[in-house]
């Protein structure tokens, strides 16, 4: 059996996706997996939304993820975890931020962000691990540590061994951010 696990990793263009499913990719090639990773941009230089697929297992045949079709949502932004959940599989696992960043007719005054977002998801069905990501990511040293910070709590799902993450972490940021990412990964992957 061929079993193929897809991840979707959402967010708004400037929250770090990309670089989260490039460390994501680079773990899964390294446990011997094959990986297709493919990017679907929006107006992300304008905080737009952005998401990147991520699918592996012993043969994958495409990057792409249906609707229904995604093992976990890893998403950066309260909103993006709700935009996307229709691709979610039953039993699948939303991990998100909490935070909230208006989209632009919220910002405008034409609409307002929808409240309890988490909790309407919960209700509906949806297993969600839902956190504030931000608060420990500016902790750990910047606001633009929550994607390792996430990828740290969607570790603890995986079942891939930290030390594998940590090497990866080393190898995908800057040395001059590398401290600073680890305390961001390990944050996420020891909260409770």
């Amino acid at each position: 059996m061929n079993e193929v696990v897809s991840i979707l990793i959402v967010g708004v263009g400037g929250q770090g996706t990309l670089l989260a499913s490039k460390l994501l990719g680079r773990i899964l090639l390294d446990e011997g997996y094959d990986v297709k990773v493919s990017e679907l941009h929006g107006m992300s230089q304008r905080g737009g939304s952005v998401a990147t697929y991520v699918k592996y297992g012993k043969k994958v045949y495409s990057p792409v993820i249906d609707e229904g079709e995604a093992d976990y949502i890893v998403s950066f932004e309260m909103l993006e975890a709700a935009r996307w959940a229709h691709c979610l599989k039953p039993g699948g696992l939303i991990i998100s931020n909490t935070q909230q960043i208006d989209p632009m007719p919220v910002t405008t005054g034409a609409a307002e962000y929808p409240a309890g977002l988490a909790e309407t998801l919960a209700s509906s069905g949806i297993r969600i691990d839902a956190f504030d990501a931000l608060t420990p990511a500016v902790e750990a040293g910047s606001a633009k540590a929550v994607n390792i910070l996430l990828m740290g709590r969607l570790a603890r799902y995986l079942g891939i061994g930290r030390e594998k993450w940590i090497e990866a972490i080393k190898l995908s940021v800057p040395p001059k951010f590398t401290e600073m990412n680890l305390k961001a990964f390990e944050t996420g992957f020891g909260m409770n």
